[in-house]
């Protein structure tokens, strides 16, 4: 249930806007990275440190600041007093088990998504909570750990492809958002890949094994389902264009990520009633299993029946019974026995009991 909801133990009791990290420390130390660009320069800085974020502030151009690992409470308290950052936003920032969401501030814009990624080894979805702060001539970026689906920006940006570095702070963070969701698609393929194996599976051979994995898939795609669903009202809410911060050349690009959006939750309503589905295949042809056992059981019994009866008469071993004396007695009841057994075995297969 971890990945559904993290424990918010440590902020019970805590005024609104307290800084209390809650979620998984998963990088030991907080790594700022600055990318400073518009359409004639381009500066990329790692390791950069803390002070040195505060002359962005008022950059004429575009500033992406990248800071991975949300634990420390002097870094992220510190970038809020340097771009002047609600504490409200910042404590959303460090309790990672935000739903996605959007709010208005202002002059800042905040949203916060999830970052899907698989895990082969664990053989499940895994989500880390990214923070988007848009502002005028910026955007901060609040990651838990290093390594994300942004490398593909980057190089837009550092090579001048395309139209990032003509635009605004506003297009950026609309690249931003859509790289994460494009990269939802790549996670919709392992899990359509994973349900034509087991509809295979089904049609092959079943057992205890396929009911477990269909029922994992089912989880995963409920954590899926939880971690995109909400996107639909956010790039909704930017799409309408009412904040001053979205310019209406990134409108049409939004209406793009909004589509996008829709053709995944479609994607995973069908790939959740798919799983329904063959739970229900595989509960089906478990009690088609089980009915042909009884009915081949039922059969059995039925044939022995009278053979249990003329067992039960010729063994009463009562003193004055006529077939006792006869010479020819005992085989001719196994003979008996051998007709009602194979007479019953021929109308059973006729009827197509068997």
């Amino acid at each position: 249930m971890s990945r559904y909801v993290k424990k918010r133990t440590k902020s019970l009791g805590q005024p609104p806007g307290s800084l209390v990290h809650i979620g998984e420390i998963v990088t030991e130390k907080t790594k700022i990275t600055v990318i400073d660009y518009n359409e004639k320069k381009y500066e990329h800085k790692t390791d950069v440190p803390l002070k040195e974020c505060s002359r962005y502030f008022d950059s004429a151009t575009v500033t992406w600041i990248n800071i991975d690992g949300v634990h420390d409470v002097s870094v992220i308290e510190r970038i809020g007093e340097m771009y002047r950052i609600h504490p409200l936003l910042l404590e959303d920032v460090m309790h990672t088990g935000q739903r996605p969401k959007i709010e208005d501030f202002g002059e800042h814009l905040f949203i916060i998504l999830k970052m899907l990624t698989f895990n082969e080894e664990k053989d499940r979805v895994e989500a880390e909570q990214v923070s988007l702060l848009l502002g005028k001539n910026f955007v901060i970026s609040f990651q838990e750990r290093e390594g994300d689906v942004f490398t593909s920006i980057r190089e837009r940006i550092q090579g001048d492809k395309g139209r990032i570095r003509k635009m605004g702070a506003d297009y950026l963070a609309y690249s931003l958002m859509d790289s994460i969701v494009d990269h939802y698609f790549i996670i919709l393929e392992n899990f359509g890949d994973k349900i034509e194996e087991l509809e295979e599976e089904l049609l092959e051979d079943t057992s205890p094994k396929t009911s477990s994995r269909i029922h994992s898939l089912k989880r995963e795609l409920v954590f899926l389902r939880r971690s995109v669903w909400p996107l639909r009202d956010i790039v909704n809410s930017l799409e309408r264009g009412e904040n001053a911060l979205i310019k209406k050349s990134t409108l049409i690009f939004l209406r793009d990520v909004y589509d996008h959006t829709i053709n995944i939750i479609d994607t995973i309503e069908a790939y959740r009633d798919s799983t329904s589905g063959m739970l229900d295949t595989y509960l089906t042809q478990m009690s088609n299993r089980m009915n042909e056992t009884m009915k081949v059981l039922t059969v059995i019994a039925t044939i022995f029946i009278p053979l249990t009866f003329i067992a039960g008469i010729y063994g009463m071993n009562f003193k004055f019974m006529p077939e006792l004396g006869w010479k020819w007695a005992y085989p001719t009841v196994w003979g008996v026995i051998a007709l009602v057994g194979v007479g019953m075995v021929i109308f059973f297969r006729r009827r197509r009991w068997l």
